[in-house]
């Protein structure tokens, strides 16, 4: 008699390419998975053949075609699939695609631009986890002049509320009467750093806009416009 081989719930998930393992685990902590008919708990193992696993009371289904898209997020959205609060979801903006889509990464709900999106879970992973290192470009516009003695802090700066942060590259790129345009170029960050960051040397943020993530760009796609990632700009995050 063949042995039943049991799977965690989160790699069956990643595996059927509707979510990266992290985003399954948090759909299991907040309760939206049940599995023949009781809530999911995090460790839980299941049978593939028999057990009925359902997400938001919805099969989860094999999604056989891949997708992978730049959305330019706007400000006012969170990068959830949803939302107990009532607040927008990035979801609402990529309706369009025949299948359930998820952000690989985050952007505050005040913050806006470069959002990659997808159903492959190990692209996803690829994209996110800080094992690979992918160059994210980051524009502020910030209230009033910002010094060179401001810039040459975050330059500096090695840590972060006690947390050790890697080097970020900051340089000014226009210094107006009223306000400054700067870049910050992370290989990795923190929860909220490029905020934290300017707070403890007190510049006050009017506009955060990711510009880019590794080789990806925004260019000049609209605000809450999408478009396909290219053959060579999925490669770059090291897939075929």
């Amino acid at each position: 008699m063949q042995e039943t081989k049991l799977v965690r719930i989160q790699k069956y998930i990643s595996d059927k390419g509707v979510m990266s393992r992290r985003a399954a685990e948090r759909e299991i902590e907040l309760g939206n998975i049940t599995v023949n008919g009781s809530v999911a708990k995090l460790g839980d193992k299941i049978d593939p053949s028999s057990d009925i696993l359902l997400w938001n009371e919805e099969p989860i289904c094999e999604q056989n075609k891949k997708y992978y898209i730049l959305l330019n997020k706007p400000t006012g959205y969170i990068t959830s699939m949803e939302d107990g609060f009532g607040r927008k979801t990035v979801t609402e903006l990529v309706k369009d695609i025949p299948c359930r889509i998820y952000p690989a990464g985050r952007l505050d709900l005040s913050s806006e631009g470069a959002l990659i999106m997808t159903n492959d879970g190990d692209f996803a992973n690829s994209v996110i986890h800080p094992s690979f290192v992918h160059e994210k470009i980051y524009h502020i516009y910030a209230f009033g002049k910002v010094t060179k003695e401001q810039v040459s802090l975050l330059s500096e700066m090695r840590d972060l509320d006690g947390v050790k942060i890697s080097q970020v590259g900051v340089r000014i790129l226009r210094l107006y009467e009223n306000h400054t345009i700067l870049e910050f170029k992370l290989n990795e960050g923190k929860n909220r750093q490029i905020r934290r960051m300017c707070e403890k040397v007190d510049i006050k943020i009017m506009q955060l806009k990711r510009i880019s993530i590794g080789k990806v760009h925004i260019g000049n796609l609209s605000s809450g416009e999408w478009r396909y990632l290219t053959s060579e700009e999925i490669k770059s995050f090291g897939r075929k």
